[in-house]
């Protein structure tokens, strides 16, 4: 199973491109973010044509979340976070063949200090705890989407720049690092301890041509699914097509009865 997560930055713009690397890329679940469409107008009619089934929480011109799925159905859909009040569609949950997805789009957050940062502390935490109550249900869980955080300096193409700032800081890091320990891996990292990955570019400055980015968009995998990663990475081709979104798809791949390379080695003994 082929499980991936894009950023689209309004779906309304970016659906031929949808269309395009659903195609070449064939992922059997798809988590979308920022589809910035109200629920009326989101092409799930289109989407199945293509051969993908989808669930969906929007609304106009912000926000606005989706899963699709390729010859399975979508069961025990819950949009939002459980006893947290927003407006905002920012998360969508269901499970695709016994694996429960959840799709984030975390708040950006704006500046650190800011009335919107204190927003995205405060939405981090109710996040944990919903997926506190989602592990324990769920063994085969991944959690995935934009997290608008970059886990660590090796995720940054200049740490120093970005140092303390928005998506970089400390207390962001450290909310990331909170839901890591509910015993969930970052699946690129499991497969790749190397600098120089990114999946989000500003608009600004030629940032794509010239590597300036950030990797904020992830696929968390639990403890169940961990050995099973048998591959991850980032598809930068989309991001190079005209009138591109700012982010490139993520995706892992998981294989029910392989075991990957380095979490063999991760859980040898010595």
């Amino acid at each position: 199973m082929k499980i991936a997560s894009w950023n689209v930055n309004s779906l309304n713009v970016r659906m031929p491109h949808l269309e395009q690397w659903l195609g070449e890329s064939a992922p059997d679940v798809v988590a979308l973010q920022e589809t910035k469409l109200p629920d009326e107008r989101f092409p799930d009619t289109a989407l199945a044509g293509l051969g993908y089934r989808s669930v969906f929480a929007g609304q106009k011109s912000y926000n606005g979340v989706a899963i699709l799925a390729r010859g399975h159905a979508i069961e025990d859909v819950q949009v939002g976070i459980p006893g947290f009040e927003d407006v905002q569609q920012r998360v969508i949950a269901a499970t695709v063949d016994g694996v429960r997805v959840v799709n984030f789009y975390v708040v950006n957050g704006q500046a650190v200090g800011s009335g919107k940062f204190d927003y995205k502390l405060r939405w981090l935490q109710a996040a944990r705890a919903m997926l506190a109550d989602e592990a324990a249900r769920h063994p085969e869980l991944v959690v995935l989407g934009d997290f608008n955080i970059a886990p660590a300096d090796i995720d940054v193409h200049s740490p120093k720049r970005w140092h303390e700032k928005i998506m970089c800081s400390t207390q962001e890091r450290a909310a990331l690092a909170g839901i890591g320990e509910l015993g969930l891996h970052d699946s690129f990292r499991l497969h790749c301890d190397e600098p120089g990955h990114h999946s989000w570019w500003d608009y600004r400055l030629l940032a794509f041509d010239r590597g300036w980015g950030l990797r904020i968009d992830l696929v968390l995998v639990s403890e169940a699914l961990r050995a099973r990663c048998t591959a991850a990475g980032i598809d930068l081709a989309p991001r190079g097509w005209e009138r591109p979104s700012d982010h490139a798809p993520v995706w892992a791949r998981f294989d029910r009865d392989a075991v990957s390379p380095l979490s063999a080695a991760s859980a040898a003994p010595g």
